[in-house]
């Protein structure tokens, strides 16, 4: 791999100690930063290796998605059937499930190929997703990990495991997982881990058999009640709480994401954090579904490994960052909540934790020597001074993805100068908008008989 040179910069390093320094150079070799200093003595040491020159702009790490999925991209601008749905588990019957199951192997790609193209445009380096298809499940994920090399982008990938479509595919669901964390380990930049949907979709042999096959060494990623009926059925079924009853199972391990924990109770967070379990928050998605908003500062003071994802909004973790930020303190009514340097903690330092489980030994998420050279150009221009300090609030206030004008993958320029270089936007655009009326024909036939059959 090329080595580069990115000088003129004004770095924001993130890490367990941010800082902020002026006109600096990095130096990138196989896709790992092997020196910073000040661009003087960088170019007078390197005069001849190829370089990008930043001109003055922030760089800084690219963001990181904790929990997102990938095959949502079909459901913008999509009717629903029927009436609105009034609570989550409506949204779930009448949106979701209907709509995964109107996904082919074409619309797969495409809609993991439109997530990656908006991810680059807003300096989203790495993404966790969390794939549905029943309807294709066999290979479905070599399809979305072919699109996320082909972008050049950070991902780790899985497949829902449920029994709401019948034995067989639950079965099919688990040998997918099985097969691609395998299939995963040869790929550079993709990895693997095992998806479950939900303890509400979920049967003790269905969960025995999850336990069965993943080994010890390898995580699941689960959504965790995110409302309020997925411990009801939890209650109904074993007479446990969500986490006590997938606690019985082994479900967590300290590789294990478990999305939203909206409704989970003392006793529950004692058990995630025991365990070392990662809880991913997504307000905006949160806010959408009305399901209600997760004490995150509580989790924070509990010292409970709490990331930020964005379940399938778009790729601009900036707009997560203030969304995580005001929704708390409407919640609360309590200007005090969600404080910006704990939002950043979250987004930056426990996001870049979670995703070197599924990259051993590399340093992700940070500035710093030896770490992988995912990186972003701000042309963020402060009219307030911008310090390691306060950087928070400039982001929540000031920063704007449209401000991001350059993404680089371990070391691979992936859009410069706001131009992509590893995709075709206008190709992918039309290609997807082509395929969307058959996408959207299948769904409303699914939403229809999913609305007759109760």
């Amino acid at each position: 791999m090329a080595s580069l040179l990115i000088k003129n910069g004004t770095l924001i390093t993130w890490g367990t100690e941010n800082q902020v320094l002026a006109d600096q150079a990095l130096l990138i070799e196989d896709g790992v930063i092997q020196a910073i200093g000040p661009t003087s003595e960088l170019v007078a040491q390197y005069p001849t290796t190829p370089s990008l020159d930043a001109k003055g702009q922030y760089v800084m790490p690219g963001g990181i998605c904790s929990h997102t999925h990938f095959y949502g991209a079909y459901a913008r601008g999509m009717a629903i059937p029927g009436d609105p749905p009034a609570d989550f588990p409506a949204v779930l019957k009448q949106l979701w499930w209907p709509l995964d199951k109107a996904l082919d192997a074409e619309s797969v790609k495409m809609s993991a190929l439109v997530c990656l193209v908006d991810a680059i445009k807003h300096g989203t380096t790495s993404l966790i997703d969390h794939h549905a298809s029943p309807n294709a499940i066999d290979g479905s994920l070599d399809i979305i990990a072919d699109a996320v090399d082909e972008a050049g982008l950070r991902a780790v990938l899985c497949y829902e495991v449920t029994d709401r479509d019948g034995k067989d595919k639950m079965h099919a669901g688990i040998a997918e997982n099985m097969r691609f964390i395998q299939a995963s380990q040869g790929r550079t930049l993709v990895s693997g881990t095992f998806g479950l949907h939900a303890s509400l979709t979920l049967d003790e042999e269905t969960l025995t058999a999850c336990a069965d096959a993943a080994p010890a060494d390898v995580g699941f990623h689960i959504h965790v009640a995110e409302h309020e009926a997925d411990e009801e059925d939890s209650l109904q079924r074993s007479g446990k709480r969500v986490v006590q009853r997938l606690d019985d199972y082994g479900i967590w391990r300290s590789n294990t994401i478990a999305a939203h924990c909206v409704h989970v109770d003392e006793a529950e967070l004692a058990i995630l954090k025991d365990k070392g379990v990662w809880i991913s928050h997504q307000p905006r998605s949160n806010m959408n579904n009305g399901v209600g908003a997760a004490n995150i500062d509580h989790l924070l003071a509990e010292d409970i490994k709490l990331c930020l994802g964005n379940d399938g909004f778009s790729n601009n973790m900036w707009a997560e960052w203030k969304a995580a930020y005001l929704l708390h303190k409407v919640a609360n009514r309590d200007p005090r909540r969600a404080n910006g340097s704990d939002i950043a903690h979250m987004a930056t330092v426990n996001n870049a934790r979670l995703l070197e489980q599924f990259f051993p030994g590399q340093t992700l998420g940070e500035l710093s020597v030896g770490a992988q050279a995912d990186i972003i150009f701000v042309d963020y221009k402060p009219f307030t001074p911008l310090t390691a300090g306060n950087i928070p609030w400039h982001i929540v206030f000031g920063f704007e993805s449209s401000m991001v004008t350059t993404t680089i993958v371990n070391g691979q320029v992936l859009m410069r100068d706001r131009h992509l270089l590893t995709l075709d936007e206008d190709e992918i655009a039309a290609a997807a908008l082509e395929l969307a009326p058959k996408v959207w024909e299948r769904y409303t036939r699914n939403a229809q008989d999913a609305l007759q059959s109760g």
